[in-house]
């Protein structure tokens, strides 16, 4: 079992720009899907931390 790559909405933002330069994914998208509860989030003090490999694959139209 590998530890899960978590992170902020910016620092996933960063992840997946990194995979697709081009990409049109917006921080204020990730944000969105956070608080509407689309993705599953951790709290962490004032911070929410997602799942980024759980992300990619909801963004991939893969969401388990």
């Amino acid at each position: 079992m590998t530890t899960p790559r978590m992170r902020t909405a910016p620092g996933a933002l960063d992840i997946i720009r990194q995979e697709d330069p081009g990409t049109d994914v917006t921080l204020h998208y990730l944000r969105h899907l956070i608080k509407t509860g689309a993705i599953q989030s951790v709290p962490v003090g004032r911070k929410r931390l997602v799942n980024v490999d759980k992300l990619i694959d909801f963004l991939k139209g893969e969401a388990s």
